[in-house]
């Protein structure tokens, strides 16, 4: 499964970046989040609970960070476990352009491989479900450093 889209924040992009590495805006902004855990600069623990169609999962799992082309652009790679519910693994891309002195477009595209029974749902279910997960994530982060930056 692969997923992209591209995002205006009203705010500069330091502060997009920073927001992107402070875990309780990310808790703040992930679907489903219970806890987030910064256990150092490049790696995340997180316990996530899901509905996917008729299946509803507590996932938990780890994100590794490289930010060698920070803030311009990071990649992470994680794996979850939602125990009899399945697993998914994969990665992303963000990258973090000025559109001006107060305004930041951030971009990415993901990859994801499922297995278990959420990759019995179909590949529809899970793709329309990730697309609707990212956006309400966005939107919700755009909101959270929109508001910041008005401060």
């Amino acid at each position: 499964m692969e997923l992209s889209d591209e995002i205006v924040i009203n705010a500069p992009k330091a502060q997009v970046y920073a927001a992107l590495n402070d875990p309780a805006v990310l808790q703040q902004c992930i679907p489903g989040c219970e806890e987030l855990i910064k256990h150092s600069n490049t790696e995340l623990e997180a316990l996530v609970v899901l509905k996917i169609g008729p299946v509803k999962a507590k996932f938990s799992g780890t994100v590794q960070l490289d930010t060698a082309g920070a803030p311009d652009m990071f990649s992470l790679t994680g794996q979850g476990n939602g125990g009899a519910a399945g697993h998914a693994k994969g990665g992303a891309t963000v990258t973090l352009a000025e559109n001006g002195p107060n305004e930041t477009v951030l971009r990415y595209e993901a990859k994801a491989v499922i297995g278990g029974k959420l990759a019995q749902l179909g590949s529809r279910l899970i793709q329309s479900t990730a697309q609707k997960l990212a956006s309400k994530f966005f939107q919700s982060f755009a909101e959270v450093v929109n508001q910041d930056a008005a401060v």
